[in-house]
């Protein structure tokens, strides 16, 4: 399971890569900070970065023997101690997480959809389908609905998620059916992937990280 998941995510961000985001990159309010400039916290955080599973993925945002790093993690160089920090919560997030990959990644397009975080939806939208999340449910979510023909688990993950957001609470419901189908760590993992990419969705709207070239932002403002 790993391995496919692992490859799924290799593909998604590949694709990315071989985009051109010239056009739209001048937007973006951090601008790249080549190696060559960076501080010694800096690059020790680039160090650990490149030496973790994100590099391994084969990420647009991060490449073996490149000279700078894409958001959010160019981001996270303006604060390089509070970056190493968050790199280990992050990793143990994405890729280390009780739930399995199509809920976690449906997790965070809960998340971007909340937020209208184009460039993570655009990320995201691609691991969760190669991960198994059917197209018909993220195309409803894009829509800002509560999607139809969701599995019993995926109503679990939406129901505790979209709550969390807009009630900053949730339900004995919504808390009962995540609990009895993924156990307390599965709650407490949700809770995190959740939180992480509300971080990340900051990051990325702020920066207004661009989406690349060509590509039309897939999210809608929500009504």
């Amino acid at each position: 399971m790993i391995k496919r998941w692992k490859l799924g995510l290799c593909i998604a961000v590949l694709g990315a890569a071989s985009m051109s985001t010239n056009a739209q990159e001048d937007n973006s309010r951090f601008k790249r900070i080549p190696v060559s400039e960076m501080t010694p916290a800096q690059k020790t955080y680039f160090e650990m970065l490149m030496a973790g599973p994100v590099s391994g993925t084969g990420s647009a945002a991060v490449q073996q023997g490149a000279t700078s790093v894409g958001a959010p993690f160019n981001v996270y160089l303006r604060s390089p101690e509070l970056a190493q920090k968050l790199l280990a919560a992050a990793e143990q997030i994405r890729f280390h997480s009780s739930l399995p990959p199509k809920l976690n990644e449906f997790a965070i397009l809960v998340t971007a959809r909340h937020w209208t975080a184009q460039y993570e939806w655009y990320a995201h939208h691609r691991l969760a389908l190669k991960a198994g999340l059917e197209a018909s449910v993220a195309a409803d979510l894009a829509l800002g609905k509560r999607p139809a023909n969701m599995t019993a688990e995926e109503a679990a993950i939406y129901d505790f998620s979209y709550e969390l957001h807009n009630n900053h609470g949730v339900s004995d419901a919504a808390f009962k059916a995540v609990v009895d189908k993924f156990g307390e760590r599965g709650v407490v993992d949700l809770i995190a992937v959740n939180g992480y990419y509300v971080l990340v969705s900051m990051i990325l709207n702020v920066n207004r990280t661009p989406l690349p070239g060509g590509v039309e932002p897939p999210l809608a403002p929500l009504k």
